[in-house]
């Protein structure tokens, strides 16, 4: 009698290909997004052919204090050194909130 070979012995690889592509996917998409987002600089010509340099920046409301919405793997130490501000001035901001326990999509305050 010949023994029949289980369809799991093909599947279990095949699964974890498909799993290991679906985590890079997931991670490649989340590395691609622009998250700085503080400027744009664009080239444009005017028609004497001079090269005009043009700067936008976002525009947050005027008189509302500036926050940061944290992103998956921020730390308040790399929030702080994005922002340019002293990790004990934006604990002191926001001392409600546990350093070590930043989940995505929080928000914080960013001192003045």
């Amino acid at each position: 009698m010949r023994r029949r070979r289980s369809h799991a012995r093909w599947l279990a690889p095949l699964a974890l290909i498909a799993c290991a592509f679906a985590i890079y996917t997931v991670v490649d998409q989340g590395l691609l997004k622009d998250d700085s987002g503080a400027k744009t600089t664009t080239s444009k010509t005017s028609k004497d052919g001079d090269s005009a340099s043009t700067s936008t920046t976002k525009k947050k409301a005027s008189k509302k204090a500036k926050s940061y919405k944290v992103k998956s793997g921020d730390t308040f130490s790399g929030i702080a050194d994005k922002q340019g501000v002293e990790v004990e001035a934006l604990q002191e901001a926001n001392p409600d909130v546990n350093p070590s326990a930043l989940s995505p999509g929080q928000k914080l305050k960013l001192p003045r």
